[in-house]
């Protein structure tokens, strides 16, 4: 069963341009693509609308930032607790993502912090939280893939063209 993508060859090419340039503008991005501006200017409304461009907010290195450390850990949490530990979870500033899994934890966070100490005590922090159970923690030593989304959107790719005729995929 074949889903039809959400987004066509010129919406990735748009997306790319914004990725590659943050702060364009949509008279410049019209000239970067070939395209009309009002065309670039729909493309970007319908995205957001789509909720498929969900901000243009900065990169942030957080190792440059002052936090080189990083872990995941993953949380068995009691039964029906998921929302006390969102919450538990949303109140700790070195939880940078969370998500509800399947498998043998409950739970998985991306945490960053100053040090190994500061790792640890929000780790230690973690685990007050009267829904966790146990948690389970594995330090980051290197990044292989950095977070990306853009080739994942490109191998799937509509393969009857875009709606705007003078854009040429190219």
């Amino acid at each position: 069963m074949s889903v039809d993508p959400a987004v066509d060859a010129l919406d990735l090419a748009l997306l790319t341009a914004l990725k590659e340039n943050p702060r364009v503008g949509v008279l410049e991005l019209s000239r970067i693509l070939h395209v009309a501006r009002a065309t670039i200017a729909a493309r970007l409304q319908r995205l957001e609308q789509r909720g498929i461009v969900t901000g243009y907010g900065p990169d942030i290195d957080l190792a440059q930032a002052g936090y080189p450390v990083q872990a995941f850990v993953t949380l068995e949490i009691a039964q029906g607790s998921l929302d006390d530990v969102a919450a538990d979870l949303a109140a700790v500033p070195g939880v940078l993502e969370a998500y509800a899994t399947t498998g043998s934890g409950d739970v998985l966070c991306k945490i960053a912090a100053v040090s190994h100490s500061d790792l640890q005590a929000t780790l230690v922090e973690l685990t007050r939280a009267r829904s966790v159970v146990r948690s389970t923690s594995v330090i980051v030593l290197s990044t292989l893939v950095e977070p990306r989304t853009l080739p994942l959107l490109a191998s799937r790719l509509r393969t009857t063209g875009t709606r705007a005729p003078a854009y040429r995929d190219g």
